[in-house]
Order: structure tokens, then sequence, then C-alpha cells
């Protein structure tokens, strides 16, 4: 890696060409190389002298002509005139192929932005950009990311639509841009099946690991209060099973002292049972019955908040089973965090505290969970959405291999490449929760009782219909070892 990043560092001269290819020859092999020597019959390097405009050097697929235009997937340096050379992951300008199954797997584009996310978070601003799709060569590096990386103009103008994944090294120490080059390289090496050398597999992993953590970042108590805090109105999202409903239950114990109620919604909830309505109350008349107001589960707690005077937490499950809508009605008007003043008139008059005017107290904060699999209940609106903010509970596998077995560790290990790489955007938020993989039975049965329906309900219902092969892989290995 040393001449490697001897040659990043580098300004462009006429010599760069043939020390970038050689360094990159230097990455092969067991005498100080990071990778097998086998994988040179996979892998050509290419760095072409002359004045090319947008000269380059490159690693990329064996079967390529050894000049001229290439195809598949590249992992490129372009060199600056003053300065480091841009690090980046590139489409040969003759197209997808033969790449076009690793560039064409969801997972594919899911790592390269997890690791220009965790780049960024690593630095505190933005070195790295990552396409959405490298499949699309009609989309070119956009003019926000470009506008910053005057010194590459020229490559820029050239490879932009083909560059899908790139770094700016600029300013950064040493070691910095070796932990670049080696998680990228990484990357498109393993992305081929080819995976470093013994002595490097520890620290490759490692870094594998934390750029994978983007993609289902933790959202603690903490935060989830903080967000309460400043926006009174949350709703709290994820698969089955990655606790929701169980943190909902601990902040309100902990953070809220028990100062709340939870409720749970369903889709025949209704306006009066939240907000509030007429509802029959028994009589001594000859009728037996009559109507009258009722304060419905908002009403009350916004009461009782006026009451304590301290922070109250009122908890929705499952918040999306109900058409929320209409159940809150015109009551949505109040859901506004910087506007506490707001009230809204009422059709009854319901007594003390509010009368026929109801306004929800600063004081009141209100959780959703909701539970990302369930795809038969009605979707939020965007005005109901506007007025929450939303957060994401992932399934954490550091929950898992603290509280797990070996087994279990191992089974949501190999769920989670599954989704990672075959998973379309909307089938990676059905990824199992932790807790299908807790416990200590002795070979964990509950994989069996638990997590095994669920994955055959994705089945049937057709959400993970893309890879639907691969998650009937996993349940036979699963049934295998049991």
């Amino acid at each position: 890696m040393d001449k490697l990043l001897e040659v990043i560092g580098k300004p462009y001269d006429s010599d760069w060409p043939a020390e970038a290819e050689s360094a990159l020859s230097s990455l092969f092999g067991g005498n100080g190389g990071r990778y097998p020597a086998s994988a040179t019959q996979q892998v050509t390097r290419r760095a072409p002298q002359g004045d090319l405009g947008a000269p380059y050097a490159a690693l990329l697929n064996a079967s390529n002509p050894g000049s001229g235009t290439y195809g598949g997937m590249s992992w490129v340096l372009f060199p600056a005139v003053e300065g480091p050379a841009l690090i980046s992951l590139v489409v040969g300008t003759h197209g997808l192929s033969p790449d076009e199954q690793i560039l064409g797997r969801p997972g594919h584009a899911r790592r390269a932005r997890a690791i220009a996310s965790w780049l960024n978070r690593r630095h505190g601003r933005q070195i790295a950009w990552a396409k959405h799709e490298p499949t699309r060569l009609d989309v070119r590096v956009p003019d926000s990311i470009r506008g910053g990386l005057e010194q590459y103009s020229n490559a820029l103008q050239k490879y932009g639509d083909v560059i899908y994944l790139l770094v700016d090294p600029t300013g950064l120490e040493r070691e910095e841009l070796r932990t670049i080059s080696e998680v990228t390289l990484d990357f498109f090496f393993k992305e081929r099946g080819i995976q470093p050398l013994t002595a490097a597999r520890k620290r490759s992993d490692a870094f594998e690991a934390e750029y994978l953590a983007e993609l289902m970042p933790t959202v603690t108590k903490e935060e989830v209060t903080g967000h309460l805090q400043a926006n009174r109105f949350v709703i709290l999202q994820g698969p089955p099973g990655t606790g929701k409903t169980r943190m909902a239950g601990e902040l309100l114990r902990e953070h809220y002292g028990g100062n709340g109620t939870s409720i749970q919604f369903h889709p025949s909830q209704t306006y009066e049972s939240f907000v509030g309505g007429l509802a029959p109350t028994t009589t001594s008349t000859d009728l037996g019955m009559r109507f009258e107001p009722q304060k419905g589960a908002l009403m009350r707690a916004a009461e009782a908040a006026l009451n304590t005077g301290q922070d109250y937490l009122l908890h929705i499950d499952e918040i999306n089973r109900a058409d929320l809508a209409t159940v809150l009605g015109e009551a949505i008007y109040l859901l506004e965090p910087s506007e506490p003043e707001r009230s809204i008139e009422l059709a009854h008059e319901f007594g003390e505290p509010f009368g026929s005017r109801l306004f929800l107290p600063p004081n009141l904060h209100i959780l959703g969970t909701m539970n990302s699999a369930d795809r038969s209940i009605a979707i939020l609106d965007i005005a109901v959405r506007r007025r929450f903010a939303f957060l994401k509970l992932w399934p954490q596998q550091a929950v898992v291999e603290e509280h797990g077995t070996p087994e279990t560790v191992d089974a949501f290990a190999r769920l989670f490449n599954i989704f990672v790489d075959h998973a379309s955007e909307d089938a990676f938020e059905l990824l199992p929760g932790h807790s299908y993989f807790l416990g200590d039975e002795a070979r964990n049965a509950q994989l069996q009782t638990k997590l095994v329906p669920l994955l055959d309900e994705y089945l049937q219902q057709g959400y993970v219909s893309g890879f639907s092969e691969d998650i009937r892989g996993y349940l036979q290995w699963v049934s295998a070892r049991q």
C-alpha cells in the first residue's frame, strides 16, 4: 500500500502513469501485497501513457482488451496537476458488461452508499459521494459535488456519467488516505469474491462492519427523548422485532417517570374514540340509554398533561394500523410543535378543562410506534408525515452478539447479508429485528417458532419476491440446524 499511497499523494507528471502501474502491481502476492497473486486472473491494471486530457490509473475486469474503451466495474485514480489523486469507482465507458451482475445487484449500490456515508461521518464533512444506482449511466456527478472538485474538472467532464463513488483526498493525512484506499479496494475485490490476504483480513473486516453499520444506524432512547423534547410528536418505525414497543415502554417509565399512557390503534379506530364524540350511557329512564359527549384518548391525555404540569407521554402503538387522517380529523391542526397555542372548535361540550375548544398543552408529547413490515394498512399521508418527526429503529447486530448465542449470531449475519445484497429499498426495511435471534435455548428453537413463520409470511405475501430463492435457501439452512 505504501507505493500506492505515494502515487495517490503525488501531483500528475510524465512519470505518474508508470509509477501508478507499478504501485497497482505491488498490491498482489504474498511479498508485501494485500491480495493473492491469483487475483490477477480476474483483475488487470491500466495506466495509459500520453496526453489523454483526463489521465487515470485503474484496476478493471481482466476480460477487457489491453487498450481502448473498457466495460464493467473498475477502481480508478484520477490525478490532479496540483494535489492528490481522486479515488473512485467507475463503470467503464463501454458499459456494464462483463460486471453487469455485480453492478446491478442492490447490495452493490447499497454498500457503496454506506462507504460514502461512513467516510463523511468519520470526517464531519462531505469528502465522498455515491450514486444511488451505479447502473444509471445517464446520471452524472451532480453540480453540487463537482463545484468543490475543480482540480478534477477534466476527469469529471469526461467520466462524470460513469463515476458512481468518489472520494476527495484533498487535505487528508496519509493514514486516512490508507484507510480510504483499503476500504474502497477491499470493496472492489470482495465484490469479485476476492478476500484480502490473512494479514489484512482483520482490519478489512473491522472497517466493513463499521461502514455497514451506516445502513442500520442505532437510535438510542436519549435521541428519541431529545426529538420528543424538540418536536413533541415523533413516530418510531422499523421492522418487527427491533424493540419499538419495548423502547416506548422504557421511555415512559424512565424518562417520564410513568407520567403518561399507552394505547394501541387498530383498523376500526374512530375519531370519537381518539379525539372525542357522542357515546351511549345508561340511564334510569324508560329508554335505558342516551348519548353524551365522551372524551377520547387524545383529550384525556391533554387533560392529564394539564393537571400534572410535567411532561406527559401518549404512546400510540401500531399507529399506522388506523386511518390516521380520519381518526385525527380537524385535530391534525393541533400537531404543530412550534405553535402550541393552536386550538380547534369541537362539535360538543366536553366540560372542564376544554369545554368545546380543544388545545394540546406544550408538555404533551406523542410517540407513535409503527411496524414497517405491515403492508396491509393505510400509508400515512403527507399532511400527517409533515407533523411528526420520523425515526427508524433498525436491527442491531451488536445486540445479537451480546445477548445471543454463536448459532443465532451466525443466523443473523447470514440473513443480514442476504437482505443487504439482494433486497430492494422497500424490502430492505423488512429485515427481521434482533429480538428473533435472542435467547439461551441450546439449539435456539425460537428461530423455528418465530423467525421461520415470519419469513414464510414474507414469501406468501410477495414481500421478498426479488430474492425469494435466497430466503428459501436460508430457511432450509435454518431447518437443517435444528
